[in-house]
């Protein structure tokens, strides 16, 4: 290999960008390019008296001794930063410890004078801030010296053929730079696209169980200086598993409560628990029998370059049924690279060239018709190619398929009201295709699949953080908008504020019908009966006229200015990105005009003071 180094570095928030960055890692590969691919939060970029050092607790880096001066630097002349934009502008979580520290203020002007860059960004254009992180990161690596090798990419999941649709063009140009600066020897050719790089994991099967396995999939007894995490989650006792929509509401929604006693967890308002599903027992014992797998096979991993970790989560020895059930996402809709590595895999000819045709730019609007649109998971499409699902070399098997990822929710109670107790509210995702089978969210359907009243049920999961933070002073009230499941952050909050005396509380609350989906109702009205809470509800089906939360914003316009311009007031917005938060915003800045007199331009500039100051926070999701 030659010595020069590549270095991909990933923001990902549902594996889209890591999934280009490692497809960014194979093509370097195949040019015979040194490359390296990791998560942005995970490379130490801070360098002390010009040495890099190991990451420390910043999840940045850290150099011993840690006398002398903080800078930015890469051990590698050229990086490559492939990331993803989330919720409204958002950075991903894998990358925010990196997004703090390239932004801070005292970094020179010249701190990556030395370093060669290209950005690749995956968004969506519906949004208002379509790849933001991207555009933003550009400019910012621009400012501190660096030399961009292209214009950013900006992949756009609303053009018909996906974000490959900016890539694949881009990616030519960018060999061609790469190579032009980077010349390989002549003597090293191509490895053509055809021919399977080697595996990342070697997999050696044992031909009878260990004597000594782990008894659980996930540590049960934690170390107490250490709350639960991805790679240790805590086990949680499911408590009540309880149906809120009335049996006639076309989606079904759960109020969920699992028992923390004993974990060390912690949290107030805004805060997440994230979750990591399983595959269902089915599912697992077909993607067996269709790859001819024993799921009561034990191996080990061995990776096959050195300073390559194990995947977390998966014990050594570990059974081919753990494997299947915990790691594997087999429920997924397989992107362009599964049908890649398939078809370099595949010795059965016919399969082979739809593989070939299904993986190929020209074969991307074929593969968005067989497979995006209706969303065909990849155990379904290993089913339709059952010759070549059948010859999968099991080394292969964390190369072709991800792993599943946790799933992050809103808390929807506060510690001082259900003391080690967490509560989600949760709709259950299905949803119908021109396939047979309905579609259904992996984590949403096996949550809802679980009884305690049937026999104990643990679940792993952990906290962290969330996007919204609520004011601490008793005189600053709330204005909370959300709108369906949007409301679950705001109960926490309400129960918190009420047990701390707080009650300039303003909720307002939106679903279809009140019968049907008004979620809490008889909590909401006792708080109001006890003067800790001011409701006002949008349900949206009950009239002609379909009536909104930013109907009943603008209807108490003068109140909305009062509580923001007089009072001090903080603005929440909580629930699904695609329209509302646009519409909530376009209400508030009317509310700006109209009631506070300011022209356009200045309720524009008003609502960005709102928001840099933090008084305007929101929680959206997909």
């Amino acid at each position: 290999m030659p010595s020069v180094q590549l270095l991909v570095l990933f923001g990902s928030q549902t594996g889209t960008a890591q999934d280009v960055a490692e497809r960014l890692g194979r093509e370097a590969r195949r040019r015979r390019l040194d490359c390296r691919v990791q998560e942005l939060d995970s490379y130490a970029v801070v360098r002390l008296d010009g040495r890099a050092g190991d990451p420390g607790p910043d999840g940045v880096g850290r150099s011993e001794p840690m006398q002398g001066k903080r800078r930015l630097g890469f051990r590698e002349p050229l990086v490559i930063f492939v990331c993803a934009t989330t919720g409204q502008g958002d950075p991903p979580d894998n990358m925010k410890n990196f997004w703090r520290f390239i932004f801070r203020k005292n970094l020179p002007a010249t701190s990556l004078c030395q370093l060669d860059f290209a950005v690749l960004g995956l968004g969506d254009s519906s949004y208002a801030k379509f790849n933001f992180v991207a555009k933003k990161l550009h400019r910012r690596l621009l400012q501190l010296g660096g030399s961009a090798l292209l214009p950013a990419c900006l992949g756009d999941d609303q053009h018909d053929l996906g974000p490959d649709a900016a890539i694949d063009s881009w990616l030519r140009d960018l060999w061609e730079k790469v190579l032009g600066l980077y010349p390989v020897p002549l003597d090293l050719a191509e490895i053509p696209p055809g021919v399977p790089l080697p595996s990342t994991f070697a997999i050696q099967l044992f031909q009878n169980m260990p004597s000594t396995v782990a008894q659980e999939p996930f540590v049960s007894s934690l170390d107490p200086h250490q709350p639960p995490s991805e790679s240790q989650p805590f086990l949680a006792p499911m408590v009540t598993n309880q149906r809120v929509t009335s049996p006639s509401h076309f989606q079904d929604v759960r109020l969920i409560e699992f028992d923390i006693t004993g974990s060390g967890i912690s949290f107030s308002a805004g805060d997440v628990v994230l979750i990591q599903p399983s595959n269902s027992a089915a599912h697992v014992q077909q993607f067996c029998r269709v790859l001819g797998l024993d799921p009561n096979q034990w191996f080990t991993l061995h990776p096959r370059e050195p300073g390559v970790p194990c995947p977390p989560g998966l014990p050594q020895p570990c059974s081919v049924w753990h494997l299947v059930t915990q790691y594997l996402d087999i429920a997924s809709v397989p992107r362009r690279s599964f049908f890649e590595l398939l078809a370099c895999l595949s010795a059965h000819e016919l399969e082979r060239e739809k593989l070939l045709e299904l993986s190929s730019a020209t074969g991307q609007e074929a593969l968005c018709e067989y497979c995006s649109r209706p969303r065909r998971t990849i155990l379904e499409v290993l089913c339709d190619f059952p010759h070549s699902a059948g010859a999968i070399p099991p080394d292969y098997l964390l190369d072709l398929i991800p792993r599943i990822r946790p799933r992050a929710f809103s808390i929807a109670s506060s510690l001082l009201a259900h003391p080690n107790r967490v509560q989600i509210l949760m709709a259950v995702v299905q949803y119908q295709t021109r396939l047979k089978e309905p579609r259904r969210g992996l984590c949403s359907s096996w949550l809802a699949s679980l009884d305690p009243g049937q026999g104990p049920i643990r679940v792993p999961l952990w906290v962290r953080p969330g996007s919204l933070a609520f004011p601490e002073s008793p005189d600053i009230p709330v204005i909370m908008v959300g709108p369906g499941t949007g409301v679950a952050p705001f109960r926490a909050a309400i129960q918190e504020r009420v047990a701390q005396g707080q009650t300039g509380n303003f909720l307002f609350f939106g679903c279809r019908w009140r019968g049907q989906d008004f979620y809490w109702e008889a909590e909401w009205q006792e708080l109001e009966k006890r003067g800790c809470l001011t409701l006002i509800t949008a349900f949206s089906r009950e009239q002609e006229q379909k009536v909104y939360v930013q109907h009943r914003l603008q209807e108490l316009g003068p109140l909305v200015w009062e509580l923001l311009d007089r009072r001090g007031a903080y603005f929440y917005l909580a629930g699904n990105a695609k329209y509302m938060p646009a519409d909530v915003t376009e209400a508030l800045t009317s509310i700006f005009q109209e009631h506070g007199g300011l022209s356009s331009p200045d309720a524009t500039t008003y609502l960005g003071i709102l928001q840099r100051t933090l008084r305007f926070q929101m929680e959206t999701w997909a």
